[in-house]
């Protein structure tokens, strides 16, 4: 069964990690429109450099790239999960949890600013995870700064990941106030040269615009067919396994773990609590919860102990995710 074998470090998962993946996708072809031009930038980006990657590509090729991005993201996130041993044990379940999360909903399987910010969300947790054993980390702060301020010009509710950063350095570390202050200074090195950019093209109102997110309403609705809540069923089943797993398993686990599942709880949080900053109410801007939940998942189906009920639950997952791709 799928859950048992990707338990395993076999070469063989890989291939059916693709083969998931690609099955999964295969409904969004009966909904694609006869155009379909992506924004990958926010305009604060796009305005300035002109950058229009993917408008040339055919509805069908861009369902195709972003098969090949998750697909690339899984793979490094597994790599991640298992270099920090966060599951107790080598796998290739994070990757098959990322594809099936990435698959949930037809607008996550199509060429967007949240799938590229992914990849810097991926990088910033390898980053975060490391800091625990680290003597001086000040670099690694200005660093992480930097890749949130890139990550907020390609999707502005992305600037919440500076609070991350701030999270990590109080469960992982003891108070040092120049820790703090670097990723701030990543976050304003960015914005700095961006602003001399726009005072030198004499665009300076523009770049004021930029930050026009902070002054949105909060959402009261979200633009999601009632349809779509369905899916989540089983998923949320699924969390609720974790949970109950974790519940046993956390104080049995070594401190780098527990702090590292603390932090995936405050990103959720965190992404969840800037919806508000997504100008249009869209749902592919929970795509940025994949990551965590793929390794909370993961936790799951490692550690669940009865066979039939894991592996007949995760079928109930893709046949759900299935049907409502295909009805």
């Amino acid at each position: 069964m799928l859950i048992n074998q990707h338990r395993t470090l076999s070469g063989l998962n890989v291939f059916l990690v693709i083969l998931v993946g690609t099955v999964l996708c295969l409904g969004v072809f009966y909904h694609l429109p006869e155009k379909l031009t992506p924004v990958l930038f926010e305009p604060g980006l796009d305005r300035l450099a002109g950058i229009r990657l993917g408008s040339n590509f055919s509805p069908s090729g861009n369902v195709l790239i972003t098969l090949i991005l998750t697909l690339l993201q899984a793979f490094s996130l597994n790599r991640v999960v298992n270099h920090f041993n966060l599951l107790g044990k080598p796998s290739f379940l994070t990757s098959l949890m990322f594809m099936t999360l990435v698959s949930l909903f037809i607008p996550f399987l199509v060429l967007s600013p949240t799938l590229i910010c992914n990849f810097i969300t991926i990088w910033m947790l390898q980053k975060l995870f490391n800091i625990y054993k680290h003597v001086d980390i000040k670099g690694i702060m200005f660093d992480l700064g930097l890749l949130v301020a890139l990550g907020s010009l390609i999707y502005f509710p992305f600037i919440v990941m500076l609070l991350l950063i701030w999270s990590s350095l109080v469960i992982f570390r003891p108070f040092y106030w120049r820790e703090w202050i670097t990723p701030l200074l990543g976050v304003i090195t960015v914005y700095f040269l961006l602003a001399v950019a726009y005072f030198w093209l004499e665009r300076m109102d523009e770049f004021y615009q930029i930050f026009l997110p902070f002054t949105y309403a909060f959402p009261t609705k979200l633009n999601m067919d009632m349809h779509d809540y369905f899916v989540l069923i089983p998923i949320v089943i699924s969390l609720g396994g974790f949970l109950f797993i974790l519940k046993d398993n956390f104080f049995k686990s070594v401190v780098q773990i527990r702090k590292s599942f603390q932090l995936l709880f405050i990103m959720l949080l965190l992404i969840f609590g800037s919806f508000y900053l997504n100008q249009d109410r869209s749902i592919n801007h929970f795509l940025l919860c994949v990551p965590p939940l793929s390794i909370y998942l993961a936790y799951f189906f490692t550690h669940a102990k009865v066979k039939w009920f894991y592996e007949t639950l995760y079928l109930v997952i893709l046949s759900t995710i299935i049907y409502f791709q295909f009805f």
